[in-house]
């Protein structure tokens, strides 16, 4: 196999990867993703022991053990490209030779969960509500940097997509991915379940207007009324696709989860934003680890 060069493969004097700082030994085969750094302590207090501390950056990552079930909860930080940095590294701990920088022979699938927070595009899902995603839909187009096949469920969803919203491919081009069904059906009925739209920012990515017009003005009405076979968009947020599409490409089980903190369509925010995302941690655990 051919060797990983330096310049690709960053480890430092502690032998950990370059931005996560985490060595392989201190990773668990199963991991909570977060965008704020200051929620990794709030999942790790369910924690019944932790074994590792570490910290580079916006990257925390805290390891250990809710009875037999091993876990780790790193913080990504905002936006699909922190989630190609974390998740290529997380990859290359799990199945990269850091001694002879050669990809594995026996390759290591990680289950890979996102506790989130995101924004309703439908009036039925409530502020305070949650939300497992069945797939995720990208306007990112990080994937699209990337060298796969799409599936053709994948794709019929990316071009009905486009079809039906009538969207701007110059301003991107669409890409979708299934989640996880292993672990979406771990979610039960606490847990609405439909598309999670990705975009690469918070206010005209997402259709906020401040002082800027855009150049999409009726997406959250667009995003609203699509629908794919038995599908619907569920939600927005900044990172479940390229979650969904890294995690498919590298072979890991992957599923994002989110309390609803806005709701776009009857435009209201949650009256106690960090009391969904404690309910929400609780409830995910509690799914995880029963």
């Amino acid at each position: 196999m051919q060797r990983i060069a330096e310049s690709e493969l960053i480890i430092n004097s502690r032998g950990a990867i370059y931005h996560l700082d985490v060595r392989p030994e201190e990773l668990a085969g199963t991991i909570i993703v977060v965008g704020d750094p200051d929620r990794v302590k709030k999942v790790s207090a369910h924690f019944d022991k932790i074994e590792h501390k570490l910290q580079h950056r916006e990257f925390i990552t805290h390891t250990g053990y809710i009875g037999n079930k091993h876990l780790s909860v790193i913080s990504t930080g905002i936006g699909p490209d922190n989630i190609d940095i974390v998740f290529n590294e997380l990859d290359a701990l799990a199945n990269i030779d850091f001694e002879s920088r050669q990809v594995k022979s026996n390759l290591t699938k990680l289950n890979i969960i996102r506790f989130g927070t995101s924004g309703s595009l439908q009036a039925d899902i409530p502020v305070d509500a949650f939300v497992a995603s069945s797939h995720g839909l990208g306007l990112d187009n990080l994937l699209n940097f990337y060298q796969y096949e799409k599936s053709a469920d994948d794709k019929s969803m990316a071009d009905a997509f486009v079809e039906q919203t009538g969207l701007n491919t110059a301003i991107t081009n669409p890409y979708a991915f299934s989640g996880s069904e292993m672990l979406l059906q771990k979610f039960g009925s606490d847990f609405h379940k439909g598309i999670t739209v990705t975009c690469p920012g918070f206010f005209g990515p997402q259709g906020r207007v401040l002082r800027l017009g855009l150049a999409s003005p009726a997406l959250v009405d667009k995003l609203t009324h699509f629908s794919f076979n038995s599908h619907r968009i569920t939600n927005f947020e900044m990172e479940t696709s390229a979650i969904y599409g890294l995690g498919r490409l590298m072979g890991h089980e992957c599923m994002s989860v989110n309390a609803i903190i806005a709701n776009r369509v009857i435009k209201e925010f949650s009256k106690d934003s960090n009391a969904a995302v404690e309910k929400l941690i609780a409830k995910a655990l509690e799914a995880l680890t029963s």
